[in-house]
This record gives C-alpha cells, sequence and structure tokens, in this order.
C-alpha cells in the first residue's frame, strides 16, 4: 500500500469494528495490506471492541439500578 494513501475505518460500534476487520482481512488476502500493519491494525480493533463492550455493559448496569430503585421506591409506597 502506498504511503500516501490513508486507510480511514469507523470503529465507534461493534458492527463497525466487525466491518473493519472485514476489509482489514480482505486488503491482506488481496495483497493491499501488509500484515504486519494488519495486525496492529486488528490489535487496535480489539482494544477498541473491548472498550465498546465495557461501555455498553455499564449502561446496562445504570439501567438495571434505576429499575431496582424504582421497584423500591414503588414497594416503600405501598
Amino acid at each position: 500500500m502506498e504511503e500516501s494513501k490513508r486507510l480511514r475505518l469507523k470503529l465507534t460500534t461493534a458492527t463497525e469494528v466487525r466491518r473493519a476487520l472485514t476489509r482489514v482481512s480482505n486488503m491482506v488476502l488481496n495483497g493491499e495490506l501488509d500484515p504486519k500493519r494488519a495486525n496492529a491494525i486488528i490489535l487496535a480493533c480489539n482494544a477498541i471492541l473491548s472498550s465498546i463492550r465495557t461501555d455498553e455493559q455499564g449502561k446496562k448496569m445504570s439501567e438495571l439500578e434505576e429499575l431496582l430503585a424504582e421497584l423500591k421506591r414503588t414497594k416503600n409506597v405501598l
């Protein structure tokens, strides 16, 4: 791959990370991307994916805590 070409990948959701990994894999298979560079991208994608999952779990935990608090308030009113 030429140095002047820039590869831009959207990596804000798990779906975008999956698409990026597919794209990178295809580029390696087609000889468009050096495997060493692809490995670095894959490592970054894995770190980003882990971060996305952690954020999603945190949001779910917050929602469950809110529901539990609401149930406790409702129970105290009755």
